[in-house]
């Protein structure tokens, strides 16, 4: 059974820093392109790092770039998300997600729909 799990979420103030991170389980994702995408109250839900199996990453939106900072953590089949400076617009559930398909390992998707699995997201909360 696959399982894609985040942890690292919280409550934080406006300029604090936190970081997530995500592990998968339950296939072989050696090969496998990894990202986080968050979905604030009321909007859709946005990419926002994507890491590819040989370690390519795609830019991340402007609302966050050069503050978040994906990246693995030794295993192939874990990914963390390092953000600074968090602003109150940060507010959001951060889901982390994993896709299968290994035409990706050289460059991880943008798209939410060509990523297979799916973790229940964690909370980050950033006060101002």
């Amino acid at each position: 059974q696959v399982q894609v799990v985040e942890s690292g979420g919280g409550l934080v103030q406006a300029g604090g820093s936190l970081r997530l991170s995500c592990a998968a389980s339950g296939r072989d994702f050696s090969m496998s392109a990894m990202g986080w995408f968050r979905q604030a109250p009321g909007k859709e839900r946005e990419f926002i790092a994507a890491l590819s199996w040989n370690g390519q990453t795609k830019d991340s939106p402007d609302s966050v770039k050069g503050r978040f900072t994906i990246s693995r953590d030794g295993a192939r089949n874990t990914v963390s998300l390092r953000m600074n400076n968090l602003e109150p617009e940060d507010t959001a559930i951060y889901y982390c997600a994993v896709t299968a398909d290994t035409r990706y390992r050289f460059s991880p998707p943008l798209n939410e729909k060509e990523y297979d699995y799916w973790g229940q997201g964690t909370q980050v909360t950033v006060s101002s």
